[in-house]
Parts: C-alpha cells; structure tokens; sequence
C-alpha cells in the first residue's frame, strides 16, 4: 500500500498505512500515568481525575512528559472514557482508591434524564488540549486520540463502576434489550461525534477501547460489540478517509477474525492472553496488529523482558506491527524496565 505525504514522517502511522517499519513502531496504553514521578506531580495541581482531564494545560503536559522522557513514536491524548457518559449529562466522579463512580442506569427513568445528544463544549477542553498537544510534539511522532466502545461505557453507566464480569449490563442487555439497544446508539453516535471532534484537532489517528468485550457471549458480542463499533469505523471512515482506527477489543479470543473482518479497523490491539503466533496466523493479513506484552513481565524485566520481546517480534515478523502492552501500563513498573524494553526495541539507537 503506498505511504501518504501525511503518514511518510511518522513511523507509526507508516505501519498503519501498510508498512512494516524497522524498528518497530512503539507507544504504551497508559503511558501517562502514575508510574512517572512527573505525572504524580501533576496530579497534585488539579483538584480531581476529571479535573486533570478537563485542564487542556495539564492534559497536555501529561500527554507530553513520557515522550520527553522515553521518546515514544506516538503520544495519547490524556482523557478517560468516562468522559463521554459526564458529557451525556449523567454524574462521574473518580473517588481516590475506589475507581469511578456513576449514578447508576437501571431503567427508563435514568435514560430518559441523559441528554438526547452528546454535549461536545463539555469536550471542549479535550480538543484544546489535543492542539495544545500538537503544537510541541517531535515532528515523527504521531497523536493518538480515543474513545470507549459503546458497550465498554454502557457497562459503567449500567453498574456505576467497574465490576468484574459485566454482570449488571449483560442482565440489563437480556431483560430490556430495546431499552439497552437505545443507550448503546446514543453512545454510538456520541463516539462518532467525539472522535470527528478529536480528529478535526488534530490527532492522527483514533484507538476505540472495547476493554470489555470480552464479557459477552458470542451473539452479543457480534450484537452489542462489534455491530457498534463497526458503525463507528465506517462513519469515520467516509468523513475522514486518511485517518486510521486501532480497535482493542479485549478478552475476545479466537473472535479476533471476526471483529478484524467485521469492524474493518484498521489495526487490531491484543491482550496479554493472546497468542502472538495464533494472532498473526488467523487475523487477516491486511490488519496491523498492535501489542501484545504482558505488563507483568514489564514489571519483572531481566531476562523474561528480552524473551518476551524476543518472542513478540518473531510472531510478528513480515507483517505491519506496533509495540505495545497487552493491557495498560502498572504504576509500580520501574523507569529502569521501560528504558530497557526501548532498548531491545531500538538497539541502534
């Protein structure tokens, strides 16, 4: 496939165009975070999560200070999914030690009270801080916006947390399907919204985070999952044809072919319980893959770091790969660790 003038500067954006790039293009999911002495110190500033997420200045010195240090070949915009259900009028607070919390979904009356249509100015200071972003990324390095998967967020706006099954949404999804189906349009189409808004700032590409599809049986995974998240790819796709989507659609196994086949994402991030070689054999050979290091083994280092790299990049030879995590990055993971895991990637430099 031939490499526009706008990815040509970009390794990662090279690989999703079709290319297989040397050295392999990296970035880690939540590469900005508490791991980073830097980004606790930022975290003093604002008065809460969603605060630092709505502060475009601190948004962008987060989102900036792992490229200072570890010079990834993409940035991530530095937000959270919830952000999408607060701009649907719903209540979203991150307690400290307790993860997010929702007024919970738990029928007509909740729904009815959410706003018809997704409020972008409440987003605003999400697209100020991708243009605050852009304005001091190295030339070569990419943007990376994102966004939640409709039934990942319909989850937490149903349970008003995390839970470790998705127990509450998938009963809700069975009991009153026409309801759930209601509540994951609205999202889809406040997805598509959100991510033309992020794209029309800036970023170069988006990554849709279906952090838990893997919770659904396979017709409702083809249903609640892959259906929407294709309807969000193909939108994107006819308003802005050069932009590439990375889907990560976590925990769903051998389902991978048919999500790649059926989404029509361009790229397709893997967890940590995939197999590299089974990946590379079953998923269409025109999807880049993305991933699929286990965190833990990031934590570890030392010689389970270089066979696990080692193992990675010889799954992945002779198709387009980026380097990434299989699930996001641990606050305990050691400066020293991530240093080395570039340094395998990037032995000349």
């Amino acid at each position: 496939m031939a490499v526009s003038t706008f990815a040509a500067d970009k390794p990662l954006l090279r690989v999703l165009a079709g290319e297989i790039v040397s050295p392999t293009p990296v970035w880690l999911m939540r590469q900005a975070g508490r791991y980073l002495t830097e980004y606790r110190q930022t975290r003093l500033k604002a008065r809460s999560f969603l605060d630092l997420c709505y502060t475009p200045k601190l948004a962008a010195e987060v989102t900036l200070q792992p490229i200072r240090r570890f010079h990834f070949d993409a940035a991530i915009i530095f937000s959270d999914i919830l952000v999408v259900p607060d701009a649907f009028g719903q209540k979203v607070e991150f307690e400290s030690g307790q993860g997010p919390q929702l007024a919970p979904i738990t029928g007509a009356k909740e729904f009815g009270a959410l706003r018809e249509a997704i409020d972008l100015d409440r987003l605003e200071p999400v697209s100020e801080a991708i243009r605050l972003v852009k304005a001091e990324l190295p030339p070569k390095t990419a943007l990376i916006g994102f966004c939640g998967a409709p039934f990942t967020v319909a989850s937490y706006m149903i349970a008003g947390h995390g839970t470790p099954d998705q127990a509450p949404a998938r009963l809700f999804a069975y009991r009153d399907p026409a309801l759930f189906n209601a509540l994951i349009e609205r999202l889809t189409e406040g997805s598509i919204a959100y991510l033309s808004r992020q794209i029309a700032a800036g970023v170069d590409c988006v990554q849709i985070f279906d952090s838990w599809a893997g919770a659904l049986a396979p017709a409702e995974l083809a249903r609640w999952s892959i259906a929407p998240v294709k309807r969000i790819v193909s939108a994107l796709r006819a308003r802005y044809p050069q932009t590439k989507i990375i889907a990560f659609p976590r925990g769903i196994g051998l389902s991978l072919t048919d999500y790649a086949t059926a989404t029509g994402a361009d790229a397709i991030g893997l967890d940590t319980s995939v197999n590299p070689a089974t990946a590379a054999r079953l998923v269409p050979p025109g999807v880049v893959l993305q991933g699929n290091l286990d965190p833990l083994v990031l934590i570890a280092g030392g010689t389970p770091l270089t066979e696990a790299v080692r193992n990675i990049e010889t799954a992945f030879a002779g198709r387009p790969h980026i380097f990434n995590l299989g699930h996001g990055i641990l606050p305990e993971t050691p400066l020293a660790n991530v240093e080395a895991l570039l340094a395998l990637l990037r032995p000349e430099t």
